[in-house]
């Protein structure tokens, strides 16, 4: 059967075909009755427009280009539903491309989308950084970055507070009376692990706790580095009471670790994580955890894309606050409960 045109509807309609585009985009210029009697006749008739006509028209094709590290990343899951939520509502489709955390290949998926005309396009947590700015700079369409690992001017972004959520996370076991405490960061060198790391020694400093850069040591940002990482912690005379790590999948795998080495959580080591994933509340004990508003950040990408798109201003960076979670993985060292139980029976 032969797809209806805006030639037909015209036609039928006994009006222009520019009449019946118009009419078609809700346009002002186009008189109610007339309107109505055209949305009519190609909703009766099932018309749908050109998507590719369309494009040449407003040179624009409605679609997002978003790359990702990998979409086995339970923070991707989130973040891409908050984006595909905002650009659906208004019109834009997504399309997902991965880049498997390397930078040369993060850089090609940017220019294939580029090449594949998408009015913009979304990079969460890349690993471009300052060595390909003058390819952002370059860039014939906007581009976001969400959670970027690099310091990079030559784009918009969308950041987590890294800093703010770190110190409320080290604060959080100080407050529980440790002093001895650890940071498992990641060690790709990203801006977010040296922000969390500042915001770790911030925290210490205004406990009144002596940074000893023993405590730091740095995995991978997945479970198995973590397990390795916590391994090096405990091997210390005197090893940490706590622990902040970089993010939930090191907190998991340091979980892990400490359940192999016979200790518990929190009585023997208290953790806590950043990023609140999904699976955070239902680990044995419930992880105590730095929200991010994933899905939140991914909307808020792309409402700064659309206005790029739409020439309109949008700030550079947006940052976000994130919160702690506090649930049952964090407790007083046991020297602290033993004092605090004796000055009890004391009294």
């Amino acid at each position: 059967m032969k797809s209806l045109s805006i030639k037909d509807i015209a036609k039928t309609a006994r009006v222009s075909n520019s009449t019946v585009s118009r009419a078609l985009r809700n346009s002002p210029l186009v008189n109610r009755e007339t309107g109505d009697l055209i949305r009519r006749i190609a909703e009766d008739a099932g018309y749908r427009p050109s998507a590719a006509a369309r494009s040449l028209v407003t040179r624009r094709t409605h679609t997002i280009g978003v790359v990702v590290t990998t979409i086995s990343d339970p923070f991707v899951a989130d973040v891409v539903s908050g984006i595909e939520d905002a650009a659906e509502a208004q019109g834009f489709s997504v399309f997902l491309a991965n880049s498997h955390a390397e930078p040369a290949r993060e850089k090609r998926v940017v220019r294939s989308f580029e090449e594949r005309r998408v009015d913009g396009i979304i990079v969460t947590s890349s690993r471009v950084g300052s060595l390909h700015v003058s390819m952002l700079s370059r860039m014939e369409v906007p581009i976001v970055l969400l959670n970027n690992q690099h310091d990079n001017e030559a784009a918009h972004s969308v950041m987590i507070d890294n800093r703010g959520g770190s110190f409320a996370a080290t604060q959080h076991l100080a407050s529980h009376g440790h002093r001895r405490i650890g940071y498992i960061g990641d060690r790709g060198g990203y801006q977010s692990d040296a922000e969390r790391l500042s915001g770790y020694q911030a925290a210490l400093e205004a406990a009144g706790i002596e940074f000893d850069p023993a405590l730091v040591v740095r995995g991978d940002g997945r479970p198995e580095g973590a397990r390795e990482a916590l391994g090096q912690l405990l091997s210390l005379a005197d090893a940490p009471t706590g622990v902040f790590c970089y993010n939930d999948m090191s907190a998991l795998g340091a979980m892990h670790e400490a359940g192999k080495r016979g200790l518990r959580i929190p009585e023997d080591l208290s953790l806590v994580g950043f990023d609140d994933l999904y699976i955070s509340q239902y680990l044995n004990p419930p992880l105590t955890t730095v929200r991010q508003p994933m899905t939140g950040m991914g909307r808020m990408a792309t409402e700064t894309l659309l206005r790029l798109i739409a020439r309109e201003p949008a700030p550079p960076v947006v940052t976000v606050h994130g919160e702690l979670i506090v649930r049952e993985s964090v407790c007083a060292p046991r020297t602290a409960r033993a004092r605090s139980a004796r000055a009890r029976s004391a009294g």
